[in-house]
Order: structure tokens, then C-alpha cells, then sequence
């Protein structure tokens, strides 16, 4: 895991600023528990211990599941982070950089075209069925947290809540995304284009559909050990000198090209037909892949000196 000093990481601090939760966490490096073991283990009632682990998942260090047992469904508890790197800001950025956060679920897309191999799922179910575009029409689409197709685009709009007196200095999206291949294969590549407010930001290749043997960190229990289950955590970001995926520069188009001051955004991930790897596209949400999260947009800002204005009356 990698957090910052933000606002945004602050379920992880909280998570960690416990003597119980830390003890919980080296049970859990051990073998995974259900909520009464735990609690028997720590001398705490299953109530208290409950709100502990619901703090833990929050900050996605646990993942907690359901299994049947003898008297009755039982809530297990394992370890899903193995490490996290805290990312302090440099002087350069430390100054006042405030953001607009906006966390969008895989599943609430606002238009589409796919293109067989496809499909999308919930965390207990899959939505409608495998190969059948039309599924991406189901109303529990919005529920959605993870999402294939071999070729065309999904596309968001989000609210922009950009502040007049905020100068907007650096866009970043984030997203955990792989190719699209029958079942999974890790060497399957694929040209996925990135499109802001109608303009392209650039390409990226991934370069498999990543599954088979090893099993995504969230990745529900129910989900088939054969096809894709975890993509790679790719940074997207459009600066005052350009755009960078993982701090490589993919295109000339800037902060200003995008129409950062528009209310409302559109977001377009594709793959064309024309592309020299037509290798589709695996969108992972919260409750699948390694990273727990949806489509996150970071825009940071600087405020703006506010100048008084000049009365129109004089002193005599």
C-alpha cells in the first residue's frame, strides 16, 4: 500500500493509531480469524471487536468475508497489506496543496461500446451474462465492481467542484487496469487510450491480463481461479507541462488543453480497432484486485491571493 499525508489516507493512520488494531494485524500475519477468535484472543467483547475490524477493512489493511460454519455464517478476517510506504511531501510540494478528491465506482459509466470478449460483476454476482454486451444495459450495472471487454470504451462524467479563487496546478486519476484476454494471460498485451473532455491525453500498453495461479488480494472467494483477477495500479497525471503515466511523459497535452474549468468531465477509456494491440481492457473496483479502490480523481489546487478592490470615494 502507498499512502500520503492527505486527508485521503487518513482511515490508514487512524487504523494504525491502536495498540488493539496492532495486535490484531500480527494475529492475522499468522493465519485468518474469525471475529469471535479474535476477540477470545484479546479479551474484548465480539461488539467492540467488530468496530476494530470494520476500521481495519475501512483502511483496506483486512478483508473480512463470510463462511458458513457450525452455528451459523462466521465473519473471517485476513490480511491483505504487506507493507505500506508513506509518501512525505518534498518542499517543492509542500506548500498549501490542497485537492478535490472525487472517487468514481467502476460500474457508473455513462456510456459505452464493448466489444465480446466482455462482462461485469458485482462482489457476489455476475451482472446479466459473459459475452453479451448488453449487460452493460442492466440496471445493477451501477453496482458493478469490476469490468472486461476486448474492444471498445467505457466512458464516466463527474462533477467538477473547482472554486473560482483555485488555480488548478495538476490532475491525477488513478485506476487498477489490465488487458482483456479469453480467461487469463499475462502476456497479452494491449493499447489502451485515455481521453479527458474530448481531448486525448495518450496511450499506455498493458501488458497482460494478470490471473491463473495467483488470486487477486480482494478478490471475492466465489470468483473462478481461471480468469482475471488483478491489474496494475496505473497513475495518470496532466501537469502545466504535460501528461505522465507513472511519472513518464506520454504527451504534450496540458492542464490547460483539458478544459479544467468545466463543470462536468467526461472520462473515456479505450481500446480501438485500429490499435496495433488490440488486447482489451479489465477495470478493477473495491472488492477486486490488489487495490481496493474505484476511478480516483485528484485535482489539485493553489488558492488565489484575493486582491480588495479600490473604493470609488476619497478622503478629504
Amino acid at each position: 500500500m502507498k499512502i500520503d499525508i492527505s486527508q485521503h489516507s487518513l482511515p490508514v493512520y487512524e487504523a494504525l493509531s491502536s495498540s488493539v488494531r496492532i495486535e490484531m494485524i500480527r494475529l492475522l500475519a499468522q493465519k485468518s480469524m474469525n471475529v469471535k477468535e479474535l476477540a477470545e484472543a484479546l479479551g474484548l467483547s465480539s461488539a467492540i471487536m467488530t468496530m476494530h475490524v470494520k476500521k481495519l477493512e475501512r483502511a483496506s489493511i483486512i478483508k473480512t468475508s463470510m463462511q458458513p460454519g457450525k452455528g451459523g455464517a462466521k465473519k473471517m478476517c485476513t490480511l491483505v497489506t504487506e507493507s505500506i510506504e508513506i509518501v512525505f511531501p518534498s518542499k517543492i510540494t509542500s506548500v498549501m496543496r490542497e485537492c478535490h478528491v472525487t472517487e468514481v465506482s467502476v460500474g457508473h459509466y455513462t456510456d459505452f461500446e464493448v466489444n465480446p470478449t466482455c462482462g461485469l460483476a458485482t462482489t457476489v454476482k455476475v451482472i446479466g451474462m459473459f459475452d453479451e454486451p448488453r449487460a452493460f444495459l442492466e440496471p445493477e450495472r451501477v453496482n458493478a465492481k469490476v469490468l472486461w471487454f476486448g474492444q471498445g470504451f467505457v466512458e464516466y462524467r463527474l462533477a467538477n467542484y473547482l472554486m473560482k479563487n483555485e488555480e488548478p496546478v495538476e490532475l491525477e486519476i488513478s485506476m487498477e487496469i489490465s488487458s482483456e484476454a479469453p480467461f487469463a494471460n499475462e502476456n497479452w498485451p494491449s493499447d489502451i487510450d485515455f481521453t479527458l473532455n474530448g481531448v486525448h491525453l495518450g496511450q499506455w500498453t498493458s501488458p497482460g491480463d494478470f490471473g491463473g495461479s495467483k488470486r487477486g488480494r480482494y478478490t471475492p472467494d466465489w470468483w473462478w481461479d481461471e480468469i482475471n483477477q488483478y491489474g496494475i495500479l496505473k497513475m495518470l497525471k496532466i501537469t502545466k507541462e504535460g501528461t505522465f503515466i507513472d511519472g513518464n511523459k506520454i504527451s504534450d497535452v496540458r492542464l490547460d488543453d483539458i478544459h479544467v474549468d468545466l463543470k462536468q468531465w467526461t472520462f473515456r477509456i479505450a481500446v480501438h480497432e485500429d490499435a496495433e494491440n488490440v488486447g482489451g481492457v479489465t477495470l478493477f473496483g473495491t472488492g477486486f484486485g490488489n487495490y481496493n479502490q474505484d476511478l480516483v480523481f485528484k485535482l489539485y489546487y493553489e488558492r488565489k491571493a484575493v486582491v480588495p478592490e479600490e473604493s470609488d470615494s476619497t478622503v478629504s
